[in-house]
């Protein structure tokens, strides 16, 4: 009987069915990607900062404001966890989340992380839209990102699979992300 040839160590990973997990910095696009990958793949999306609000029974933005951001990373964490439960599925998660050891820990461990990488004028200009993000009241979006990006760049980076996420259609984002993942 014939061997198979190992496998290199940087061979792209394939996909085998546990749970994809998109992260990376705000504006990347992990919503709207992974609802479109999810439809391509035929899985359930969840967003993991909507199951957040959810499980609180308030905003983000409120859980910020009424409790501060190592409560919130705490409650992100176990909701996280929850949704790590070995059925396949796309979850997108907030941009700190992978930031967090435990967090990590349990995404590289029990899913496929797949980290959406944009340069930071393109995140700028992206959230600029948008004004519900504590991390930006009343703060230059540039100045924040570029700041969060030396910090979370480097961990985003253990992520197994990357993709480029810049100024072209969400579907192509989606359309490298099936390739990578061997879809």
């Amino acid at each position: 009987m014939m061997q198979s040839p190992p496998i290199p160590h940087d061979a792209p990973p394939v996909w085998r069915g546990q749970p994809i997990v998109l992260v990376g910095l705000m504006g990347a696009g992990k919503s709207t990607v992974g609802r479109r990958l999810a439809t391509r793949l035929g899985l359930p999306f969840v967003d993991a900062d909507t199951a957040i609000e959810e499980a609180a029974g308030m905003s983000i933005a409120d859980i910020f404001e009424r409790f501060g951001e190592a409560y919130f990373r705490d409650g992100e964490r176990r909701v996280i966890a929850r949704l790590i439960d070995g059925r396949a599925k796309v979850i997108a998660t907030g941009g700190g989340a992978f930031v967090n050891d435990a967090t990590r820990a349990l995404i590289l461990s029990d899913a496929l992380a797949v980290w959406l990488d944009a340069p930071v004028e393109v995140l700028a200009e992206r959230v600029r839209r948008r004004d519900t993000r504590p991390l930006l009241r009343d703060r230059d979006p540039l100045v924040v990102l570029r700041d969060l990006a030396a910090v979370r760049n480097p961990l985003y980076a253990l992520a197994p699979v990357r993709v480029p996420s810049a100024h072209a259609p969400h579907d192509s984002t989606v359309r490298a992300i099936l390739e990578a993942i061997g879809r």
